[in-house]
């Protein structure tokens, strides 16, 4: 070949690859253009440098809803349907031009040998030791997948690449979204870490960390929630257990939560758990806001079946790192894999399903626990999130979906500036080591080297070596320690090492321990001191008894002589125990107790919150509209603590003092709490009323409001409520049943449902009602019943930019989502709550990174669900009119 022919052959072939480079990084540029423009991407807000890309979405492949899933030791990831089957995927690395994975059901077996019922149904997937572990969480009487709830080990026994053994680890008595839930690998790679709800029963161990004499332990008079949720569901609550590889061997690790979703170990082997709240209990003095826990070794962390829940000051439970705020924890990670800078890199990730938020969890080491900051890393409207992993190529990888929402899976990489180079860990700090040296005598055995080691710790000022110093005890034989902890001098060691008496003795020194904590200078000791004795006593009535004769009148006058006390909490404490006794005077103190509008300390048992309740009401309208309700008339929550407690109180009392405390219901009946708030309200009511003479019951009844309420107790009567029954409307059904005509109507029924459906909070008729939205007099004479229709509906779909929220991100990483309605040089007022529209939030512009109109509308959808077929009429009505009762569409009855 000649040089210059080889010269052109050359050349067209530089330019042939020239071209196709050309093509590749067109293509790739195409492709992240695209990518920013498709919705799923555009909802996202996201942290600075990270890049989102969006997978794949199973559900438009009739794949179902995915909320769980892992990698495997090659790198493919393994999602699970909640109602359906597991999959397997191949994903295309980052920045390559093909951005869709591959997608193949994973059956068990092979050819004629196919399991056909296969796997799935699971709420947790974990890849290790050559297996997959699978958390089925499924009903009992499931006919589409008759396999039980339980963990589950898929072994591929002959290197094929395909599972073909199936064991049941252990069987789980639990089902539904409080069921059975995650597994996680041990920090040493050795062992497994599972966590079920407080719908799982715990399974028999073959070890205890925390010992199993738990009971409900809380003299607070109990009502279980009036909506029946978790009403046969008692202590320890939600679990968390450890097991090796087999599953031979299982361990109880921790308990005490309600609906803790996931778990995560931090870079040095710390256990975290993301605990649920209960909705329901908004506006009470017993709600939990969600919260990370630090899951240690035989941990309690307090959750009780109604209102029985555990104050995070009670020294036999440990407090949370950090109170979140309302939502549904579903995922907790760890992103010490992740390819993201150093901040990052010992932080939490825990996943909101309900908000649609990721909070990154700042850890910061504080003695032998944690504190923690929060930041919001990634967040969307909506964004259900299910589960997230950190992948091999260490990327967060994340889905969206549950109860059969749209499901998505999405991958976030760092594409910032900053160093993703792996960061050291750093040693933990003296009080942590001491922590897991005491921790390793929680097993059961005879040792006095646990005791000799334990007890000097009793005292400590670190409350988590409190915590576990105290169980050490608790794992010895009671004959090893009983007479030095009644023997003991210093009063903080004796209230610990007592407490430890009374849960594991058998009650035949009750006199013994009362003497020795009515001993201890009270007057002398801090608040927290004072709670803890507060506590002891507590539980030794609880465990072995009221006390009699000189113990009880000693104890009494004890106490009596320090009610009421400095602060809100001591007195919640106090007012317990005394009217327990039928302490003289102590209803008289209570009821004056509740005529204080705030006491000093209050703002400390409201447990403080990372997230603003105001900001999420238009994060998620359904869940939001019960939040708005609430912080537009707030019950006063240490007064229904109060006023519950003296419901107990069988002595002490006069006409003039029983006047004053059953008036209080009628005034409490006007607030606004969570969905159970009124049936706990109700309930305490009805529990004082058993204490009072049978020829006044009828009259206490009366003047506590009963007229206000329905039938059962757990709504108020209102002329304007729903009679239903609701169903969930749609624009083609409700546009048909309209057209059907709308002669006859009832006005005052039409007026009523337009205050019903909360359509008065916001819009004005007539001149009445509320101004967030527009004035709807005119409403008939604009739009068609359909196009009304649709905007009730469906408000998202047209969103008018007057009456549209914003979503304001901040410099510090987190966002805002309200209206904006109005601004100066210095500052943004947003107002987030449209039951309160006079509630705004003053935002510093300097503070601001940018503002943007949410697609979410501030009018929530479903509002007329509640209605049955003539209340939507009648509501239709009384719309098209514009609120004239004249209109030839009304009776004129």
């Amino acid at each position: 070949m000649s040089l210059k022919k080889r010269s052109i052959i050359l050349l067209f072939a530089a330019a042939a690859l020239t071209v196709a480079n050309s093509f590749t990084f067109l293509k790739k540029q195409v492709l992240a253009s695209m990518d920013e423009e498709n919705p799923k991407i555009k909802k996202l807000r996201l942290s600075d440098g990270f890049k989102a890309e969006h997978l794949y979405s199973p559900s438009e492949a009739d794949k179902g809803s995915w909320v769980a899933m892992t990698f495997d030791d090659k790198g493919r990831m393994i999602t699970s349907d909640q109602y359906g089957s597991l999959y397997r995927l191949k994903i295309p690395p980052i920045g390559s031009a093909s951005s869709k994975p591959s997608v193949e059901k994973i059956k068990i077996g092979k050819g004629a040998n196919v399991d056909e019922v296969g796997m799935g149904y699971a709420n947790g997937l974990l890849y290790a030791f050559n297996s997959l572990y699978v958390m089925i969480n499924n009903g009992k009487n499931n006919k589409d997948f008759p396999r039980s709830s339980g963990l589950y080990r898929l072994q591929d026994t002959n290197n094929d690449d395909h599972f073909d053994k199936i064991t049941l680890l252990k069987e789980l008595v639990g089902q539904g979204e409080h069921g059975p839930h995650s597994i996680v690998l041990s920090p040493d790679g050795k062992s497994l870490y599972v966590i079920a709800g407080n719908h799982t029963d715990v399974p028999e161990m073959d070890g205890y960390r925390l010992p199993s004499n738990w009971q409900e332990d809380n003299l607070f008079p109990l009502i279980k929630d009036p909506r029946g949720h978790a009403n046969d569901r008692m202590a320890p609550g939600g679990w968390i257990a450890s097991l090796d590889p087999e599953g031979k061997k299982w361990e109880l690790v921790s308990a005490g939560y309600r609906n803790a979703f996931d778990l995560a170990f931090n870079e040095v082997g710390d256990l975290f758990a993301y605990d649920a709240d209960m909705e329901w209990d908004f506006g009470q003095p017993w709600y939990r806001p969600t919260r990370i826990n630090h899951s240690t070794s035989g941990s309690e962390h307090g959750w009780r079946t109604g209102n029985s829940k555990w104050s995070p000051s009670y020294p036999d439970n440990l407090p949370p790192v950090i109170n979140i705020g309302q939502g549904s924890p579903t995922n907790l990670l760890h992103l010490k894999d992740a390819k993201f800078p150093a901040k990052y890199r010992s932080s939490l990730l825990a996943f909101d399903w309900s908000f649609g938020i990721m909070h990154a969890i700042h850890l910061k080491p504080e003695g032998a626990s944690y504190t923690a900051e929060r930041e919001e890393f990634l967040s969307g409207i909506p964004l259900p999130l299910t589960d997230g992993t950190i992948g091999p190529d260490g990327a967060l990888y994340f889905l969206t979906g549950g109860r059969r929402l749209e499901s998505d899976l999405y991958r976030v990489s760092y594409v910032g500036s900053e160093s993703t180079a792996p960061v050291a860990i750093k040693p933990i700090n003296a009080e942590n080591q001491l922590r897991r040296d005491l921790e390793k005598y929680h097993v059961a055995g005879a040792d006095k080297s646990a005791i000799k080691k334990a007890w000097p710790e009793l005292n400590n000022s670190d409350r988590f070596i409190r915590y576990a110093a105290r169980l050490v005890l608790e794992h010895q034989p009671v004959s090893e320690w009983q007479s030095k902890a009644l023997s003991e001098k210093d009063a903080v060691a004796k209230t610990q090492a007592l407490i430890s008496l009374i849960r594991m003795g058998d009650g035949s020194k009750k006199n013994e321990i009362l003497n020795a904590l009515s001993s201890i200078n009270f007057k002398s000791l801090n608040e927290g001191e004072q709670l803890d004795i507060l506590r002891a006593y507590e539980l030794a009535f609880l465990r072995m008894g009221e006390p009699e004769g000189d113990t009880k009148t000693k104890v009494i006058a004890l106490l009596n002589s320090q009610y009421p006390a400095r602060t809100a909490q001591l007195n919640r404490s106090l007012s317990k125990v005394l009217l327990y006794l039928d302490a003289p005077g102590a209803v008289d103190k209570t009821l004056a107790l509740m005529k204080i509008e705030k006491e000093p300390g209050t703002e400390s048992l409201m447990e403080e919150t990372a997230t603003a309740s105001s900001d999420l009401i238009l994060r998620n309208p359904q869940y939001g509209s019960d939040i708005a309700e609430m912080l537009a008339n707030m019950p006063p929550m240490q007064h229904t603590y109060y006023a519950t407690v003296l419901s107990m109180a069988k002595k002490g009392w006069t006409e003039k003092t029983r006047e004053t405390y059953f008036s209080w219901f009628k005034k409490a009946f006007g607030y606004k709490g969570g969905r159970s708030y009124v049936g706990f309200i109700d309930r305490a009511r009805k529990l004082a009323l058993e204490n009072v003479p049978a020829d006044k019951v009828e009259y206490y009844n009366q003047l506590s409001g009963a007229d206000l309420l329905t039938s059962n107790g757990n709504e108020i009567v209102d002329m304007s409520y729903p009679k239903g029954p609701g169903r969930r409307w749609k624009v083609e059904s409700a546009a048909k049943l309209i057209d059907e005509g709308l002669s006859g109507r009832d006005f005052k029924n039409g007026k009523a449902m337009f205050a019903a459906t909360t359509c008065k909070n916001c819009h004005t008729m007539r001149g009445e009602g509320g101004a967030i939205g527009p004035d709807l007099t005119q409403l008939g004479t604009r739009f068609s019943s359909k196009d009304m229709l649709e905007a009730i509906i469906d408000p998202n779909k047209a969103v008018s930019d007057q009456y549209a929220a914003s979503q304001i991100s901040l410099k510090d990483g987190n966002s805002l989502v309200g209206r904006l309605v109005n601004e100066d040089d210095k500052f943004y007022y947003i107002s987030s709550n449209p039951f309160a529209p006079d509630m705004l939030e003053k935002v510093l512009k300097a503070d601001v990174v940018s503002v943007k109109s949410s697609q979410v509308s501030m009018m929530f959808p479903g509002l007329i669900n509640s209605l049955n077929e003539d209340e939507l009429k009648d509501l239709m009505a009384y719309l098209m009119s514009g609120g004239n009762e004249n209109n030839k569409m009304f009776s004129s009855k």
